[in-house]
């Protein structure tokens, strides 16, 4: 698929088939992730892909945005070792870089993701840490949950020129 084509059509895909993202599948959606800008390069995050049936409903019962897990073929979340970040507050970025990579290349490969804010709510990231046994000094950004769509990817143009400023304000 072209890159502009999965830019445009990449939606909030909430319903899932049955049917498994391939490993092949989900390594490449993973590398576009590792390809991600990041602040010199220091690249800290890091990746939890669940799988397990039984966490996946612990996700959709623990995250009050992510009831669609419990249906989905695999969830990732994206953490961060703030040790090895440039600084603090770099971390948010090169997290969310990586995390926008996966999404369009989900798209790309036909792929449905949603993406569930954890980041900084305490509520949301405790609950999530518990279950998958994620370390104390981890920091965690979100949730992709993924799978192949069982709802339709449409185009809806969000271009607004009045969001542009051009040289000054």
């Amino acid at each position: 698929m072209d890159v502009f084509d999965a830019l445009f059509t990449r939606r909030s895909i909430r319903k899932f088939t049955a049917e498994p993202v391939s490993d092949a599948d989900l390594q490449l959606v993973l590398k576009a992730a590792m390809c991600a800008p990041s602040a010199h390069n220091k690249q800290p995050w890091h990746f939890v892909v669940v799988r397990d049936a039984a966490l996946l409903a612990g996700i959709a019962e623990r995250h009050p945005y992510a009831k669609m897990a419990a249906e989905a073929s695999v969830v990732i979340v994206v953490c961060a070792n703030p040790e090895e970040s440039k600084s603090p507050g770099y971390w948010q970025q090169d997290c969310t870089a990586a995390l926008e990579n996966m999404l369009i290349a989900a798209r790309g490969l036909n792929l449905g993701t949603v993406w569930c804010g954890m980041y900084p709510f305490e509520d949301r990231v405790e609950p999530i840490r518990e279950l998958l046994k994620v370390p104390a000094h981890i920091n965690m950004l979100g949730l992709v949950v993924m799978g192949h769509p069982a709802q339709p990817f449409s185009e809806a143009d969000r271009f607004n020129e009045s969001k542009i400023h051009y040289n000054c304000w």
